[in-house]
């Protein structure tokens, strides 16, 4: 075991046991998970007694009681500027759950700030880290089907989310803030950065308040044209939850990301089949063990960075270019015109 890093877990609800669990895991590998903290007593003792740590209610007195080297910030994402701002002034490194914020401006304040102290800042995107969307991006990067020109991502489902994430019904913004983020975060990094999009959305449940059904229409700066769905509306057989169905195009051949993870290579007029998913850990079940394998590749993956001082593949500055095509998206769908990501333009 190389040098050891102490972890505090900032969240102890729903999604945070995958990320608690994940941490358990990557104990071997120098990852210690060292403290647990919620604003729920219940939460934060229940998490502490399973994971036998220092359980907190109040984040600032963990942090006065452990020495943490990285904070997993897993709560709602209203609390999370606040949150990553105490990390920040007390130069302590932090992953921060998606989305970043509620809002662009407060996106770029977490960022500004982590800056101005020189805090090591990250978001936890953790689809782009799943096994099978790691095969599709070493078959693009070996040249495999030649130049991506277009690609179709899908993430369409009736899967109840709302059992075990009730404040999912009442938010302003759902489905492209939720789990659009995801989709549009993978079509950049297939494919790269985005020069226009345009949007149709959809609210096909009546008991909820926002958007559950989105069509993105994107061109990249490479020339190639991506079609991003997210829909938490989707009436299916065969539903894929929580898969992201995928075809991307090249001028050399294709490859198809089907359910199961199953995965159709097209090169050369040859096609091969590969099954490219992660195996079911002991803490894992099916459906949600391609999301939770993921998060575990995520945690490995800040917490190498973390400890070595190297930007995340999604650093918070990054992560402003994805959340940037979230708020485009919603500014197409509210104007029913192409439109323009925003770039932010770091402080001087």
């Amino acid at each position: 075991m190389g040098k050891t890093v102490a972890i505090g877990m900032v969240g102890c609800g729903f999604y945070a046991q995958n990320h608690l669990n994940a941490w358990a895991d990557l104990r071997p590998e120098g990852a210690i998970l060292s403290a647990v903290c919620d604003r729920d007593p219940a939460k934060a003792e229940a998490a502490g007694k399973t994971f036998g740590v220092p359980h907190f209610t109040d984040m600032e007195q963990m942090l006065d009681a452990v020495d943490i080297g990285l904070l997993d910030i897993a709560t709602r994402m209203d609390t999370h500027k606040a949150l990553a701002a105490i990390a920040a002034k007390r130069g302590i490194a932090a992953v921060v759950q998606k989305p970043f914020a509620p809002t662009w401006d407060e996106c770029v304040e977490i960022v500004e700030t982590a800056r101005k102290h020189g805090a090591w800042l990250a978001v936890h995107e953790n689809f782009r880290f799943a096994s099978a969307m790691r095969a599709v991006k070493k078959i693009l990067d070996q040249g495999t089907i030649g130049t991506p020109n277009w690609a179709r991502l899908s993430w369409r489902t009736g899967f109840d989310v709302y059992r075990g994430q009730p404040y999912l019904a009442e938010e302003e913004k759902l489905v492209i803030q939720d789990v659009g983020i995801h989709i549009l975060d993978l079509a950049r990094y297939f494919l790269g950065e985005v020069s226009h999009l345009s949007c149709e959305t959809q609210k096909r449940n009546p008991k909820i308040r926002a958007e559950d059904t989105a069509s993105i229409l994107m061109r990249h700066s490479s020339g190639a044209v991506s079609i991003v769905e997210a829909s938490y509306g989707a009436k299916r057989r065969d539903d894929p939850f929580p898969e992201t169905m995928l075809e991307i195009e090249g001028d050399g051949g294709s490859v198809i990301l089907t359910k199961g993870e199953k995965l159709i290579v097209t090169t050369q007029g040859l096609s091969f089949e590969d099954n490219v998913g992660g195996p079911l850990l002991h803490w894992t079940s099916r459906p949600w063990h391609v999301s939770q394998e993921a998060v575990l590749h995520t945690n490995r993956h800040m917490f190498e960075r973390s400890r070595d001082g190297i930007p995340a593949d999604t650093s918070g500055e990054d992560n402003l270019k994805t959340y940037a095509l979230v708020e485009a998206a919603y500014e197409a769908a509210r104007t029913h015109a192409a439109v323009k990501p925003v770039q932010w333009v770091p402080k001087a």
